[in-house]
């Protein structure tokens, strides 16, 4: 699908999110929030996962009182917010989020930070990317948005260099091939592990490593929380704009980093995969407005 086609498909939305989706009666709105007669309802996609109930419980030992409110789709929980259904979501990172708020016209706002999901580069040949000999082929998947992040990860192991820095935009015609070390090739992503035997490395999508008789460990290169170019796909907690000062909310982002058991549960759950990251609320926003002004630009 197009960027164009994939804003219009996000902006035209219904809100299938209702108050039917949130269990237990309805909340006292002149209570304090965060009290059992007005909890703070957090949307999510996947409330099953046992990390949500670990989360729950250690926020009521902070003294606040939370509502999972499950998702089944990942286009459900930004409408929500912004219909003030929930009170904040967490299942996005900061591209999804730009995308959702050039495509409606809103301005739904990040206070805090989760995890990186990394996205990681194989080898059957090779045991590092310094043992990749120069002008040997590389894959990254061909869909828009894991194309870029492949290639950003090629270009933070030294393998490649993009031109202008690389963005969240680029593609394959973007590679540098006169400053770069490999040659990249752009293969429908659930090709990328199975063509290993032929590459000297592969970018592989997460839901295909495991697939693939790989485990996550194996990635000789991936994300780089610390790379300001992996910024856009830190995992968020998202509030209304107008909500995104609130004391109350803001402590349940600390409440998220500071309960090992949290932790250990999204981990557990990530197959091991998760990278922590605690990026300022204003260094995510500066990503978002990056992100859109590209969009933008883009058109």
């Amino acid at each position: 699908m197009s960027k164009k086609k994939l804003w219009a498909a996000l902006a035209a939305l219904p809100l299938v999110a209702t108050l039917a989706a949130c269990s237990g009666s309805a909340a006292d709105e002149s209570a304090e929030k965060g009290t059992a007669e007005n909890p703070v309802k957090i949307g999510v996609v996947g409330a099953s996962d046992p990390y949500w109930q670990t989360y729950t419980e250690a926020a009521a030992d902070e003294g606040i009182t939370v509502e999972i409110v499950d998702f089944g789709e990942y286009t459900q929980p930004n409408p929500a917010l912004s219909e003030g259904d929930i009170d904040i979501n967490q299942f996005q990172h900061v591209i999804y989020l730009a995308q959702y708020n050039e495509a409606s016209g809103d301005d739904l706002t990040p206070i805090g930070a989760t995890a990186i999901y990394p996205l990681g580069l194989y080898s059957t040949q090779y045991d590092s990317v310094d043992d990749i000999p120069d002008g040997a082929e590389v894959a990254v998947p061909n869909d828009e948005s894991n194309q870029a992040r492949g290639l950003l990860v090629l270009q933070s192991a030294g393998l490649i260099e993009l031109k202008d820095g690389g963005s969240v935009f680029s593609t394959v015609a973007d590679v540098d091939e006169s400053a770069s070390r490999v040659k990249v090739t752009a293969l429908e992503a659930s090709l990328t592990p199975t063509s290993l035997p032929d590459l000297a490395a592969a970018i592989i999508n997460n839901d295909f490593v495991e697939d693939a008789g790989l485990k996550a460990s194996d990635a000789i290169a991936q994300d780089d929380p610390a790379d300001p170019n992996a910024v856009p796909y830190i995992n968020i907690f998202v509030t209304k704009a107008e909500d995104a000062d609130n004391e109350v909310y803001n402590k349940l982002v600390e409440i998220y980093h500071n309960s090992q058991d949290v932790l250990d549960g999204v981990q557990e759950t990530a197959g091991g995969t998760a990278q922590f990251v605690d990026t300022p609320a204003k260094e995510l926003q500066a990503s978002l407005d990056e992100v859109v002004a590209d969009i933008k630009a883009k058109g």
